[in-house]
């Protein structure tokens, strides 16, 4: 067994709560009341994910080649 990370992007919620993508595995997302709450989510999700592609005998994505940056853009309101 191998260990893999993820990258997984938390959003506040207006109405509470946190919204939680998974950047490299399209299609998961999760929900969480709190932070902890959302990262202890997205780690079922990405593990339920991962369990779907390797029954489906697809290819598991990692973020290897994977390079990240912010963009800054001026806004002109």
């Amino acid at each position: 067994m191998k260990t893999l990370s993820y990258r997984v992007l938390l959003r506040e919620e207006p109405e509470g709560g946190y919204t939680v993508t998974v950047p490299t595995l399209p299609g998961c997302i999760t929900y969480g009341d709190t932070i902890p709450d959302a990262v202890a989510m997205a780690k079922e999700a990405i593990e339920l994910y991962l369990e779907s592609l390797i029954a489906h005998g697809e290819e598991i994505p990692t973020e290897e080649a994977t390079l990240e940056t912010t963009v800054m853009v001026p806004v002109y309101a």
